[in-house]
Parts: C-alpha cells; structure tokens; sequence
C-alpha cells in the first residue's frame, strides 16, 4: 500500500496551505488505497535523523510506494499519474503538456504567491514585508494575467479534462486566496472554484482536518 508522510501537526497558521494537500487530492481522485503517516511538525519530527533519511531537504510530503521513496510534490504526483493512469494523458505530447503545467504552477506562479502570503502571515515579523509587497503583487499579476487569457476557451489547464496539472495550479493559487490578489481575475477565481468543487477535493479537505484536530472548515 501507498504510505504518504503528511502532517499530523501543524502550526495553526498555515492550516490549509500544507503542501501535502496536493498528494493527498490527487490520491483522493486517483481511488488508490493509501494510508497517512501523520507527521508532528511542532515537535520537530521532520528534523529527525528517521526523517532526513526518507527527504534530505526535511519537508513534507513524502511518497513511499513498497520501499520506493519519492519527494516533491510535483514529482510525486505525476508519479502517482503514470502509476495508476489517472489524471495524465496516454500520448506522449499530452503527458508534455500537463508536465509543462505543473511546471507553470511550481516555477511561474508560485514564487511570487508564495512571498506573499508569507509576508501576509509574519506581519510585522517581516519588517521588509510592506515594501516588498506591492512589487510581488505587480509579479503575480503579470503570471495571473497570462492565466487569465488562457483560461478563456478551456475549462483546464490542458483542456477538457481535469489532471495533476490543475491540482497543482489550484493549490498554488489557494495560497492567495484571502489575500485580494485574484480579485481581478475572474476566470482565474473561477477555475479555482471549479476544481474545488470536486468531491475528491472535499474529501481531502475533511479527513486532512480530522487529522489535524482543526475546526471544521478551517482549511477552507
């Protein structure tokens, strides 16, 4: 069986923003049997020498599929896309492209969404927050700009059909999602909408704050 290191235990702030949502969705839509390794990150599990073992970098997600151990979640999910031949194209220029996207949403989109709810997070933490901010918008708008046109004949990333791209795309974009920077992209904020609409996706959302012991919705 799939073995997937979430978090266990996380800092209330960032409920909601884990990355390991991204696995954990994409196995709610995939329909494999997997189990949840809870991970207290609080108390410092992910800094054991247990842990560095399974990810060098100390972070969560981690895969483990009968030994083989897997980190990132862009790489674990087109993993489990090609495992089990869900959410990927069969041809080869399709599987490209959802690979290109997930890409877009990792390396083009995420940077600047990131700093920004870090910045909105630390609060006066961050003494150089304020200032950074404005230009950071000013950079994820440019990346939500392009989004928005090309959201403009298709209702996902590579088309009709829903694929690992879209998890991670979304869950980039969630990263935003109470800080006014989707405001003025309408099809960017619907796209976000219709793929948390999806059944899998609110089964994610429950069990992972069942796990946690968080308030019912927080992680919404």
């Amino acid at each position: 069986m799939l073995t997937l290191y979430g978090f266990g235990r996380v800092n209330s702030k960032v409920v909601g923003l884990t990355r390991d949502l991204r696995a954990l969705w994409a196995l709610e839509e995939m329909g494999v049997p997997y189990r949840v390794h809870g991970v207290d990150h609080p108390a410092g599990e992910t800094r054991s020498e247990e842990y560095r073992r399974l990810n060098p970098f100390t972070q969560v997600p981690v895969l483990e599929d009968n030994g083989f151990v897997l980190t990132e979640t862009g790489a674990i999910l087109l993993y489990l896309a090609e495992k089990t031949g869900s959410l990927l194209p069969a041809d080869l220029q399709g599987r490209a492209q959802v690979t290109r996207w997930c890409f877009a949403a990792l390396n083009t989109l995420e940077p600047p969404l990131f700093q920004i709810v870090m910045i909105d997070l630390l609060g006066a933490a961050d003494p150089t927050g304020a200032q950074r901010r404005p230009g950071l918008v000013k950079w994820a708008e440019h990346a939500l700009t392009a989004l928005e046109d090309w959201l403009r004949e298709r209702p996902y990333l590579t088309g009709e059909a829903f694929t690992v791209a879209d998890i991670l795309m979304t869950t980039v974009l969630r990263e935003v999602r109470n800080a006014g920077v989707l405001d003025g992209f309408p099809r960017v904020s619907a796209y976000r909408e219709r793929c948390e609409a999806r059944p899998a996706w609110r089964r994610t959302l429950d069990a992972y704050e069942q796990r946690l012991g968080a308030p019912a919705g927080s992680a919404r």
